[in-house]
């Protein structure tokens, strides 16, 4: 019985070659990809190490086979399945259905609170907008009071749960006098989340953009574009200066006093081809 568990793990392929790797070590050439084969019933006594290098994927037959030969219990085969629909799904619609049914899983929540909350803040466009806001002198610790300040609005129980998660992460903290401020924690999480949560935050902010061009006056907004023929090296120096102009904006602003603060604001950053093999 492998001593792994499968809950700590966002990507199938990587427990598949821990728990290889620990068979190998546990029973020696008593253990192989040809013995894994065999117990599965595959055909192909390489299958398994073909699946761990991404060269192969698993279809719901191949899923029932490892789960055999991984001795998964019900709970876990149905975790191993949600992992492996998760993994290898071809869109990030998919990819979001599929981490939704594995985040439902006691046993996950309990291993990756942390990768879930995570997931959550950076999938809700509000949630980095609240933590702004704790930099405005005038602000106030009150769930109908910040609903009703963001555009578009949310609910009162949003914002109530957006402060909780903003806590439990460490992205705010109380100072002495219980006030909250933003603290400098960094939280990193597993590849399979972090990008996915970030793709979701991207198309969210691009789509509150989009809005803003009906929903906000010209005065307070700032949107304009440049199309234009790029070379790959001129593509590279374009992304470069980009990710350096980004970085140099984000010390400067952040420089400001608090107590001239009177609005969040976002600013997004894209440089994406209009045609291919040209």
């Amino acid at each position: 019985m492998p001593m792994l568990s499968i809950y700590h793990y966002l990507d199938y392929r990587h427990f598949l070659r821990d728990y290889y790797e620990d068979q190998k070590k546990a029973k020696g050439s008593a253990f192989s990809y040809r013995s894994f084969a065999r117990f599965a019933g595959l055909s192909s006594p390489n299958f398994l190490k073909l699946v761990i290098e991404g060269k192969r994927n698993l279809g719901l037959k191949g899923i029932t086979q490892f789960s055999k030969a991984l001795h998964l219990k019900s709970q876990e085969a149905r975790y191993f399945h949600d992992l492996v629909q998760f993994n290898q799904a071809t869109s990030d619609k998919e990819r979001n259905l599929w981490y939704q049914k594995l985040a439902t899983s006691r046993q996950y929540r309990e291993i990756k609170e942390i990768e879930e909350g995570y997931f959550t803040y950076f999938s809700r466009w509000y949630y980095p907008a609240i933590r702004e806001m704790v930099l405005v002198p005038h602000f106030k610790e009150n769930p109908a009071w910040i609903a009703n300040r963001l555009k578009p609005r949310i609910s009162k129980k949003e914002a109530m749960a957006a402060l909780e998660l903003l806590l439990k992460l460490g992205f705010l903290k109380r100072d002495d006098a219980g006030k909250l401020i933003q603290s400098d924690r960094n939280i990193t999480t597993a590849r399979e989340v972090q990008s996915l949560a970030i793709r979701n935050y991207h198309r969210q902010m691009m789509t509150q953009a989009m809005d803003s061009i009906e929903n906000t006056v010209r005065e307070k907004r700032d949107i304009s574009s440049l199309t234009i023929a790029l070379s790959p090296e001129k593509f590279e120096e374009a992304k470069r200066r980009i990710q350096e102009f980004r970085r140099e904006l984000n010390v400067l602003l952040s420089d400001e006093s608090s107590e001239k603060m009177k609005n969040i604001f976002q600013i997004n950053f894209q440089l994406f081809p209009l045609t291919e093999g040209l």
